[in-house]
């Protein structure tokens, strides 16, 4: 047993971090099909229940929270069913959410998952129905938003960006906590699905492999392709480590003092749904950073806890009980 990543997980618990970003309300509708629909040739359901789950930057924040942290949420929410469920998801795991802000005039960013099937066949998602509102954040919730930082950045150890797009995290909101941190030495990590480059000078980058062949505009075919494109990206941003997920393969740590650290996957076996790994790995990483960990360490342990994550079904959190006995039988 490699007793050192259990003294991490034991330095992670109680680590202070705040994480804003695009706040998703995953929605499963389950139903039985009950017949054809005379109105057109369609499947009526009759709906049997109804879960929201957070999604998205909300998923960092249940990880954060499961994995022991304590943890700051901020985002913009509307004023509807989807920001009801995530507030309560969250509450139950002691989160601070006073920086979900909510804005009536807009819905919750939420995927919607009609799942059907009947006495005798097994159920599987029909459609899912995206909403979110494209419009800007308006001025007055930006600067609500802003005030919480004020508030929580001075008790915090590190700072997690998680853009899906979606424009909760605005330039001023992300100036504001980059300037921060690099005056106060917080680490600041960000994992962003389709702009990395407006991140520039932040600590600690986390992309997929795709996310990173997107960013530097060319397919990596090999090995030394993707070498290439990390090193690019670390060097481009300024950072101190760029993180690269790459599936089956694992993850790559690049330095900023030119290291590059290949880390397998910790167990190839029974992976059934990838959906939420990066941000089980995003949150780890984050909370081990807070700790005081060294990045390498870091981030082998976020792949551990990401090889839980996809073991599992659906957007998912991994527990610091779970990790310690993963580590405690396998390592």
């Amino acid at each position: 047993m490699d007793k050192s990543f259990l003294d991490i997980i034991d330095k992670m618990q109680g680590s202070e971090i705040l994480i804003l970003g695009d706040m998703i309300a995953d929605i499963y509708l389950e139903g039985t099909i009950s017949r054809i629909s005379r109105e057109a040739p369609v499947l009526v359901l009759e709906q049997a229940s109804e879960k929201v789950v957070a999604g998205g930057a909300a998923n960092v924040v249940n990880n954060a929270a499961t994995l022991g942290g304590v943890v700051h949420a901020a985002g913009l929410l509307g004023d509807d069913n989807g920001a009801d469920g995530l507030e309560s998801i969250l509450a139950a795991r002691s989160v601070d959410t006073k920086g979900f802000i909510r804005d009536k005039d807009r819905p919750t960013i939420s995927k919607t998952r009609v799942i059907a099937g009947g006495r005798t066949t097994v159920s599987q998602q029909v459609v899912r129905i995206d909403k979110e509102s494209k419009a800007p954040m308006k001025p007055e919730y930006e600067a609500e938003i802003g005030k919480y930082l004020d508030e929580v950045l001075p008790r915090v150890k590190g700072v997690v960006l998680s853009d899906y797009g979606s424009g909760t995290i605005t330039e001023g909101l992300k100036n504001q906590i980059l300037g921060y941190s690099q005056k106060n030495g917080i680490p600041v990590i960000v994992d962003s699905r389709y702009d990395i480059w407006r991140f520039k000078s932040v600590d600690y980058i986390k992309q997929n492999d795709a996310e990173l062949a997107a960013a530097v505009g060319r397919e990596l075919d090999s090995e030394a392709d993707l070498v290439a494109a990390g090193k690019e990206l670390l060097s481009k941003m300024s950072a101190k480590g760029v993180l690269i997920t790459r599936g089956e393969d694992g993850m790559t740590l690049f330095g900023a003092d030119g290291s590059v650290n290949n880390i397998p996957v910790s167990d190839k076996s029974e992976v059934f749904d990838v959906s939420g790994a990066g941000d089980t790995c995003v949150a780890t990483v984050m909370l081990a950073l807070a700790a005081g960990v060294e990045p390498l360490a870091a981030a082998t342990l976020s792949n551990i806890a990401s090889g839980i994550a996809v073991r599992k079904m659906g957007t998912s959190t991994v527990s610091a009980q779970e990790l310690r006995d993963y580590i405690t039988r396998n390592m």
